[in-house]
C-alpha cells in the first residue's frame, strides 16, 4: 500500500514538472539574445529580459492563443490563426520561429498569409521555445467538457 501511494505521489510530481519538449532551456537563453531586439519577457513589473517593443511581450507565450497580447497590433493573418485556434506550444513555436510566413501559410491553408515577423531562427528554435516555457507560468491542465485535457495559464 505504501508503495502504491509513493508511486502515485511520484507520478503527480512528474506531471507537475514542466516539460521542455526536445529543447534545452539554457541554450535557448543564449539564443534569445537574437530575439530581444524586438521582444521583451516581462510579467508586470518583473522584467525577466529587457527587450524591444517591435514584437509582443513573450511572457507566457507557451499555452497562449496566437495574436492575443493586449495592446499589440498583430498582422491580420496571425490574429486569424489565433481566432482559428492556434495555441502556442513549444513545438509549433519552434516551427514558427524557423519560417514564420511558411508556418502561417500552412496553418491557415492560405498561400498568401503574411506576418510582420521577418526574422528566421535557422537553428535552435526548440531551445528558445524551451527557454520561454521555463521563464513563463506553468500551464495548468484542466479537463475539458469533452473529457479531453486542455492547458490553461
Amino acid at each position: 500500500m505504501k508503495h502504491l501511494a509513493m508511486s502515485a505521489a511520484l507520478a503527480a510530481i512528474t506531471a507537475a514538472t514542466p516539460s521542455f519538449a526536445n529543447g534545452d532551456p539554457e541554450a535557448g537563453e543564449g539564443l534569445f539574445r537574437r530575439c530581444k531586439s524586438c521582444h521583451a519577457i516581462e510579467n508586470g513589473d518583473d522584467v525577466i529580459v529587457r527587450g524591444g517593443r517591435t514584437g509582443p511581450n513573450l511572457y507566457g507565450v507557451i499555452g497562449r492563443a496566437a495574436g492575443t497580447v493586449d495592446g499589440f497590433n498583430y498582422s491580420d493573418d496571425l490574429a486569424a490563426a489565433g481566432a482559428a485556434g492556434l495555441i502556442w506550444t513549444e513545438e509549433n513555436l519552434a516551427e514558427y520561429a524557423t519560417d514564420p510566413r511558411a508556418f502561417l501559410r500552412t496553418y491557415l491553408d492560405d498561400g498568401s498569409a503574411r506576418t510582420a515577423m521577418s526574422f528566421r531562427l535557422r537553428n535552435g528554435g526548440e531551445d528558445v521555445a524551451a527557454y520561454l516555457a521555463s521563464v513563463g507560468p506553468v500551464p495548468v491542465e484542466m479537463p475539458a467538457e469533452d473529457g479531453e485535457t486542455t492547458v490553461s495559464e
